[in-house]
């Protein structure tokens, strides 16, 4: 890597302990004393070296032999067999020798750990402009951080504003990390000021679509000068696989670029697996087909698949479809939030058929320990103050609820359900008569959405048991529990496209409140998908605790970049 190439850490020599001035630390002035004294010892030919004593215990089949104790090998002639007197003094003098070789040996290990250099390891992260992309990508820099390796993370002004009073939380607790800047190109991509993220933009229409793109491609001469000087030099680069640009800078660097994706692994398989085989193109969107090379029986339908599978009109998102999917193929690895516990059978496949190295090491969520943390986590308020309060409402809610009988639901930052079908979530969440908190985001026909809960009186109806939550919410300690309950959907209706349908509803009031009760409802099959829930649960909290198995992969992430180090540096 040339002049960047940064130092590999590597235990420093120790020179002889008559150079110290003083005791090494945690050594008292009695044994160091005592250490000097053995090492200034004068060394005449008359004397036995201390550590020559090696006494050779007699069995029975000798006991009774002329050499009735024991024998002492030194650097002299075999002397006569010793009194059990003289045996026992030697015996002292040797076990002696041996405490002293013992502090020696302590004393350099201290030594070697107090000279050796500090980790050189310098890991960049280089989230994709969209929260449920960035965050998890930004609390594992934080999980990196913690285990005392240096952490750039890189984006723009604004999205920085979503965890930057953490990141500041995390550098004053000591964590080598820092946050790095870069502007978005808004006027030469054609995006209005103020829009640098996928949320942010004004629609989601081809247009819009494609200049983000084009934006995030611009991005490249600010990100190559940016880590061009960077200290020490990166080891390693770490990005969305939606910033096609990266693979370009990683290359040219010479630096291993590690793809993190926010799934799980039985994703990755499916799709891969898609790509190669394909067999949805032979069948009706209406029909329904198998997933080849699962572990499991998976079937669905065509018109539910993801459009990155189908080619859509517009060739330059299909260019663009496909160059994601090469980065991908290419990278030196990928992380993974999730947990091997979850899916092991899906990551040993996944590893085996594509070859990638695989690092499943989440959910990084769980690193949000501290209440305020969990609070601030995505949220653009700086005021701790503001941020306190409003928790503490809402956990005042909750705590008045028994545990795990509250109803969360959110659809994420990049929400665009038509208003009749969110109605109809709505309706199906006020038939459960359940607890509930419904999170309604983005600004996708929101006036209509507006209307409709003022003129319905929605809120006032549900006041006593559910409450609705505008824009960002605190990641509150509520348990949500994937298990698999279908809600009803059988068409997926795609990101930009939902204009398309128009009206149409695809998953009615009834629907909801079906789904609700089979996960939350009385009965021996729903009590024990909930126990099955909880359990999965625990597993995530383990994995990625100290000695868990996310853990211990992240431990094996960084020391494959330091071999990698190592080796360009060879």
């Amino acid at each position: 890597m040339g002049t960047h190439t940064t130092a590999y850490a590597t235990r420093k020599s120790v020179g002889p302990l008559s150079n110290n001035k003083r005791p090494p630390k945690d050594q008292g002035p009695e044994v160091w004393k005592l250490v000097q004294s053995a090492k200034q010892a004068p060394k005449s030919q008359e004397q036995t070296p201390p550590f020559s004593f090696v006494p050779k215990l007699a069995n029975s089949a000798q006991h009774q032999s002329s050499e009735k104790n024991c024998d002492l090998d030194t650097h002299h002639a075999k002397e006569p067999p010793l009194k059990s007197k003289s045996v026992i003094t030697q015996l002292e003098t040797y076990l002696n020798c041996l405490k002293i070789f013992s502090l020696l040996v302590t004393i350099t290990q201290d030594l070697a750990m107090e000279t050796a250099p500090t980790c050189t390891l310098h890991f960049v992260f280089i989230p994709f402009m969209a929260p449920g992309h960035m965050l998890p990508l930004v609390d594992m820099a934080k999980l990196m951080a913690r285990r005392n390796v240096k952490v750039t993370i890189v984006t723009t002004p604004l999205n920085a504003l979503q965890f930057n009073t953490i990141i500041h939380r995390e550098i004053q607790s000591g964590s080598p990390m820092q946050t790095q800047l870069v502007r978005f190109p808004n006027a030469e991509a054609g995006i209005p000021e103020g829009c640098e993220s996928l949320e942010s933009l004004p629609s989601m229409d081809r247009m819009a679509m494609e200049n983000f793109v084009m934006g995030l491609s611009m991005l490249q001469k600010q990100l190559e000068e940016l880590i061009g000087k960077l200290e020490p030099f990166p080891c390693c680069i770490i990005s969305d696989k939606h910033i096609p640009c990266v693979a370009d800078i990683a290359i040219k660097f010479k630096v291993p670029r590690i793809v993190f994706d926010g799934t799980n692994c039985l994703n990755l398989l499916c799709n891969h697996n898609l790509h190669a085989f394909k067999v949805y193109e032979t069948v009706s969107d209406s029909d329904e087909f198998v997933f080849p090379g699962l572990p499991h029986r998976i079937e669905m339908r065509k018109s539910q698949l993801p459009v990155i599978m189908g080619p859509g009109p517009n060739q330059k998102l299909n260019a663009l479809r496909e160059r994601w999917r090469v980065a991908e193929a290419e990278a030196y690895g990928i992380v993974v939030n999730s947990f091997v516990e979850l899916e092991a059978e899906y990551v040993k496949e996944y590893q085996r058929v594509t070859g990638h190295k695989v690092w499943c090491v989440g959910p990084v969520s769980l690193s949000n320990k501290d209440d305020l943390d969990k609070a601030q986590r995505g949220s653009k308020r700086n005021t701790n103050a503001e941020v306190e309060v409003e928790t503490r409402e809402y956990l005042k809610w909750l705590d008045s609820w028994p545990q795990r009988s509250v109803i969360y639901v959110c659809l994420g930052s990049l929400n665009r359900v038509a208003p009749k079908q969110l109605i109809e979530i709505g309706l199906g969440l006020e038939a459960t008569k359940r607890p509930f908190i419904w999170v309604l985001r983005g600004e996708y026909r929101i006036d209509e959405m507006e209307r409709w809960l003022l003129e319905e009186r929605f809120e006032e109806r549900v006041k006593e048991r559910g409450i609705l939550i505008r824009g960002w919410v605190p990641q509150f300690a509520v348990q949500v529990a994937e298990i698999g309950v279908s809600v009803g959907a059988e068409i997926a209706v795609h990101l930009g496209q939902e204009d398309k349908f128009g009206e149409c509803v695809r998953v009615n009031r009834d629907n909801v409140k079906e789904a609700i009760e089979k996960v939350i409802g009385e009965g021996e099959e729903k009590v024990k998908r909930r126990e099955r829930a909880r359990k999965y649960a625990d597993r995530a909290k383990k994995a990625i605790e100290k000695g868990g198995s996310s853990y211990r992969n992240m431990s094996m992430l960084i020391d494959d970049m330091q071999q990698v180090q190592l080796l360009n540096q060879s």
